[in-house]
């Protein structure tokens, strides 16, 4: 007989055969030192042992000389080692206590952790000194498995040079692992592995990350705590992008002069948790976060890090940096905050190497109200060399003269510090912080008549939802509510109910499917009188989604709903008569009717519908 202990060994070990009679192969689970495990042994009347082998579990792999044992003598002592196996077995199992952490080598790779602890987290530790060794570290912020995992460390900055504690959680593998530079680790790109870890301090809460471009790459620095100390300006409530100028042309002391006019206008700002944030992006070849939002909300703290930045030089790719402080600064992650006032304040010494206008057209439909600065415009003999003199006027949030700022030299910014900070907490005056995406009401009136029948039912509401994740919804910004129809109406939720897009979804595909008639004009005259408040005009959208023929008349209270100042999109399905919902439907007709003979076309609509509901606000506000 024998047992096979393969599982158990680190390295490669032959199961016994029937070949092997003279020897038995027993595993018996051995705790402690290995001068313990070898006192065990001699001590006991076993003690004429062959040899014996230890794995990294603390079995001892023990080759017994059968021809020394009666049968009597053998019997017990393999059923003891089979006991102690299936002990050692099922204690093996268990995972292990975590109030101390796994020490890792700087070697250790996430390949190397248990892979069957998928998503839940390990406590571990590195030793000091990983940063002088040559690890591998494949993506930014998740790690490909075959990374070291001190290396990731380092790289991610869960820990120092001296090493330390940090959390490690098992991911599942994707595509394009991104190389970068952070903290003195360079990583490499990897194009697809099979699993992935992330890493953060134990006990610490996944709080914001930092985006740095690095040679195009992207690379993640984590954020500080915020204080629990309140402070900042309570009258200036707005989430600050400031883009400097990094470009070559300005050279290292008008850099200086530079960093010190924005250190001057962030302490007239008074940042804080109960004030305004900043963020800052320096312009250069490729654009390069600095800091987020919310980084630093202590004055002192934006100080010190505005002090720190180092002068990039190359081109002025204005543009660029616009582009990626709308992309990578105005999220939760960044620390911005839902519903507050987004600004930009852009630099420019001279004029822009690259085109401006696409990436400040991008900015003012996601709500970002742009200022440029301009200092030092270009001299008499260099206008030939302009491409667009009112580039400021142009790509700034209105060209009413108070969102394009002129500067004549670096030498004179201090006496426009205090005006410069005034306009931009000047929130009655930020034109473009609203936007069809977080200032519309939508009311969604679905059919839930026979003709429809339950799995269409669904699709439909999937169609609705993918309409709400297109906005910005929140308690300070866009709403939905929805009611559903028969020959009766049944609120589901109104517009107060939800306060995100991810709540509006859920609310609609967890809609219980009613079945009955279809009564579409009294379902619209229903909804226009739940779902609406008093609102400013252009706001109020309701879409009304029906199979079928109405039994009763819908123009006139779908007229009530034009006059009251909602605008109505009619959306059919396989058998609705286009004159219903064209008498539904708003003004122009064709721009607010929509058809599908296939509920599952629904989602080829959503854009189009989105398009033109954003179309709609932008005429009338």
């Amino acid at each position: 007989m024998f047992i096979h202990c393969q599982h158990f060994f680190s390295s490669q070990v032959e199961p016994l055969s029937h070949a092997h009679i003279p020897f038995v192969y027993v595993c018996v689970c051995v705790r402690g030192s290995e001068r313990e495990r070898e006192r065990l042994f001699k001590g006991s009347r076993w003690g004429f042992l062959g040899f014996y082998l230890h794995c990294f579990q603390g079995i001892a792999v023990t080759f017994l000389d059968s021809k020394r044992f009666s049968g009597a003598d053998m019997s017990p002592l393999i059923l003891i080692g089979v006991l102690l196996l299936t002990s050692s077995r099922s204690s093996s199992e268990t995972p292990p206590s975590q109030s101390e952490p796994r020490p890792l080598a700087c070697d250790t790779r996430g390949a190397d952790l248990d892979p069957t602890t998928v998503g839940v987290p390990l406590l571990a530790s590195c030793p000091p000194g990983c940063e002088r060794r040559r690890l591998s570290v494949f993506g930014s912020g998740v790690y490909a498995a075959v990374s070291s995992v001190c290396g990731a460390a380092l790289h991610s900055g869960a820990v120092g040079t001296s090493g330390g504690r940090l959390r490690v959680e098992r991911l599942p593998g994707r595509h394009q692992y991104v190389g970068s530079s952070a903290h003195g680790v360079r990583s490499q790109s990897l194009s697809h592995w099979s699993a992935s870890f992330r890493l953060s301090e134990p006990g610490r809460n996944d709080g914001p990350q930092e985006l740095i471009r690095d040679n195009g790459a992207i690379s993640r620095k984590a954020l500080k705590k915020l204080p629990g100390k309140k402070v900042g300006n309570k009258d200036c409530q707005t989430d600050i992008a400031v883009v400097m100028d990094g470009s070559s042309n300005l050279g290292r002391r008008r850099f200086n002069l530079q960093k010190n006019f924005v250190a001057k206008l962030a302490a007239m700002l008074k940042v804080g948790t109960d004030g305004p944030r900043v963020g800052l992006v320096q312009a250069s070849d490729l654009p390069k976060t600095e800091f987020l939002l919310g980084n630093y909300t202590q004055p002192q703290e934006l100080q010190a890090a505005i002090k720190e930045i180092t002068h990039l030089g190359g081109d002025t790719n204005t543009g660029k940096a616009i582009a990626h402080a709308v992309e990578h600064l105005y999220t939760r992650e960044s620390g911005a905050r839902p519903g507050r006032p987004r600004v930009m304040l852009v630099l420019v010494d001279g004029w822009p190497a690259d085109d401006v206008r696409r990436a400040a057209a991008s900015a003012r439909s996601s709500g970002v109200n742009l200022f440029l600065a301009t200092v030092c415009g270009p001299a008499a003999e260099e206008m030939a060399a302009v491409p667009d003199r009112d580039f400021a006027e142009k790509a700034a949030c209105r060209d009413n003269g108070f969102f394009a700022y002129r500067v004549a030299s670096w030498f004179s910014t201090t006496k426009h510090v205090k005006p410069l900070a005034q306009r931009l907490c000047s929130a009655d005056r930020l034109l473009c912080s609203r936007t069809c995406y977080n200032s519309v009401n939508i009311g969604f009136l679905i059919d839930g008549s026979s003709s429809v029948g339950d799995p269409n039912f669904r699709l439909v509401l999937d169609f609705l939802a993918s309409i709400a994740r297109k906005f910005d919804i929140s308690e300070v910004g866009a709403r939905a509510g929805a009611v559903q129809f028969t020959y009766d109406q049944r609120l589901e939720f109104d517009m107060r109910e939800h306060g995100s897009k991810e709540g509006v979804a859920n609310a609609l595909k967890r809609i219980p499917y009613m079945s009955g008639g279809t009564a579409t004009g009294g379902a619209i005259a229903y909804a226009t009188q739940n779902l609406f408040g008093e609102t400013a005009d252009g706001r109020d959208f309701l879409i009304v989604v029906t199979d079928g023929q109405s039994y009763d008349d819908v123009g006139g209270p779908a007229s009530a709903a034009h006059h009251r100042g909602v605008t109505v999109y009619a959306v059919g399905v396989a058998w609705a008569p286009m004159d219903d919902l064209r008498a539904m439907a708003s003004q122009p007709k064709d721009e607010h009717v929509f058809f599908s003979r296939h509920f599952g076309d629904l989602e080829d609509l959503v854009d189009d519908i989105v398009s033109g509901i954003c179309r709609d606000y932008d005429a009338k506000n």
